[in-house]
C-alpha cells in the first residue's frame, strides 16, 4: 500500500515529510487550537458530553477555578459511563477467593461508571505537549499512546489544544492555524 504526503504542494511516496511552512519545521504552536473549550470538574457529564458535541470536538481540558489545568475529557471518557461493569474473574484455592483482576482497577472503573460530573470521568494529570514541539514529535505521541486530543502547556499555563484533525489536516493540506 503506497501512502502519498503531501509537502509544498508536491506529493511524495512513503516516506512522511518534515512538515514544512515556509522554511520552518512546524510546530505544535502552529497548528493548535487557541480558542479554547474547556470544562470544570463539577460540570455535570450530560452538559459535558452536550458540549462537545455542540462544538463538534472530540475533547476539552478540565481546568480548575485558577485555570489550572487538572485534566482532559474526551468522548470515549463520556462513553466508558455507559460500559458493563467487568466482573473481576476469582478462583478458589483452599476455601479462599482470589481475584484474578486488581481491585484498585476495579474500584477505578466504578467510579468511572457512577460518575455524574466530569471530575469522575476525566482523564487526571493528562499528557502535554509544549508549543515549540515539532509536528512529528506531537504525531508519534499521538500515534503511539492512541490519544485523539492533547492540551499544549507552555511554562505550566495552558495555551491550547491538538487533535488529531489538526494534523491530519495541516499534513493533507498544508494549512496551519495563524
Amino acid at each position: 500500500m503506497l501512502i502519498y504526503f503531501r509537502l509544498k504542494g508536491r506529493l511524495s511516496k512513503n516516506q512522511p515529510p518534515p512538515l514544512i511552512y515556509g522554511d520552518t519545521m512546524l510546530k505544535a504552536g502552529d497548528i493548535m487550537t487557541r480558542e479554547l473549550v474547556t470544562l470544570s470538574p463539577e460540570t455535570e457529564i450530560a452538559e459535558a458530553a452536550k458540549l462537545l458535541l455542540g462544538k463538534n470536538i472530540n475533547g476539552a481540558p478540565v481546568v480548575d477555578d485558577t485555570g489550572k489545568l487538572v485534566g482532559i475529557v474526551c468522548q470515549s471518557d463520556l462513553i466508558k459511563q455507559q460500559k458493563r461493569l467487568p466482573i473481576p474473574s476469582i478462583f478458589t484455592l483452599l476455601d479462599g477467593f482470589i481475584p484474578l483482576t486488581s481491585m484498585k482497577h476495579l474500584e477505578k472503573e466504578v467510579r468511572k461508571i457512577t460518575g455524574t460530573t466530569v471530575s469522575h470521568a476525566m482523564t487526571p494529570d493528562p499528557v502535554t505537549v509544549r508549543s515549540d514541539m515539532t509536528i512529528q514529535e506531537v504525531a508519534g505521541l499521538m500515534v503511539d499512546k492512541n490519544f485523539h486530543t492533547i492540551p499544549v502547556v507552555d511554562e505550566g499555563k495552558l495555551v491550547g489544544i491538538i487533535g488529531k484533525e489538526d494534523v491530519l489536516k495541516t499534513i493533507m493540506t498544508g494549512e496551519v492555524n495563524e
